[in-house]
């Protein structure tokens, strides 16, 4: 059976935790999760090694220390029902685990069982895309999903009646949990395990990519590429410090900005494709 390892590091002085969380996001993990001096990042012992190898350099660059511990097995479904509380976005959507009930007076009631998938609705990147896609001509537009997570935001343009919707994330968990909500919600959003590249498809109306800085301004021109003529692409995951960096790259890639908010110190921008 494999091991889930869980490594605990902790935040270098003079790094902002996205900066330090971004030295290890492109790796093949299981899951991080930020504390707040610290991180835990949960490593497959599979893929073990080559993290080691990487951590190493980190660690001996920041002048820092690791501990190392396996992961319990345990029953997750009494950890949701311990810590996963409901939450609203507005009259747009109500998000819930499934042992919760319904919601009242909602457009939209969404089921998560989140397990190790980042996008439950309570961090403040997932509400501020929700609510500009509250905005947009969603029913009857082709979506592309790109770094899905849980797949509540394709969940949710499929339930605001767009078709197809397209998800692709790189993380099993990811994948096979984004399947299982999708049952649960009981809509046919095409899930793919991998990168932008999997994506065959194009013309997209609506892009969402709440993902991180680095992964923005390194793939814009691909996501653009992606996007009809007069599209929609929203972007978020990174800091309002970073914007004009963003705003600038997608410049070059002919997508302009048309509306852009700011929660809990994160940006969320709404662009259009212009050719």
């Amino acid at each position: 059976m494999t091991q889930i390892w869980i490594y605990q590091i902790p935040l270098p002085e003079g790094l902002q935790m996205e900066q330090f969380t971004d030295l290890f996001n492109w790796l093949d993990i299981e899951g991080l999760e930020e504390e707040e001096f610290q991180i835990r990042v949960y490593v497959n012992s599979d893929n073990s090694y080559e993290f080691e190898e990487h951590l190493s350099n980190v660690t001996s660059n920041y002048g820092i220390t690791f501990t190392k511990e396996p992961m319990e097995e345990k029953n997750w479904n009494e950890d949701w029902e311990r810590s996963f509380q409901p939450v609203r976005i507005g009259h747009i959507a109500g998000i819930r685990a499934s042992f919760h009930p319904p919601f009242e007076g909602v457009q939209h009631d969404i089921i998560i069982n989140p397990k190790m998938s980042f996008g439950t609705g309570h961090h403040a990147t997932t509400r501020q895309v929700m609510q500009i896609m509250s905005k947009l001509p969603i029913e009857g537009s082709k979506v592309l999903d790109c770094g899905s997570g849980t797949g509540i935001l394709a969940i949710l343009a499929a339930k605001m009646g767009a078709a197809p919707v397209v998800a692709v994330d790189n993380d099993r968990w990811c994948f096979e949990n984004h399947l299982e909500n999708n049952e649960l919600n009981q809509v046919d959003t095409a899930v793919l395990l991998g990168t932008l590249e999997d994506v065959q498809e194009d013309h997209f109306d609506l892009v969402l990519a709440n993902i991180q800085r680095n992964f923005l301004l390194e793939f814009m021109a691909d996501l653009a590429a992606k996007i009809a003529p007069q599209g929609y692409i929203i972007i978020s995951g990174f800091l309002p410090s970073d914007n004009k960096d963003i705003l600038d790259r997608a410049l070059e890639c002919h997508l302009h900005a048309l509306y852009a908010s700011e929660s809990e110190n994160w940006s969320c921008i709404l662009l259009q494709k212009q050719r």
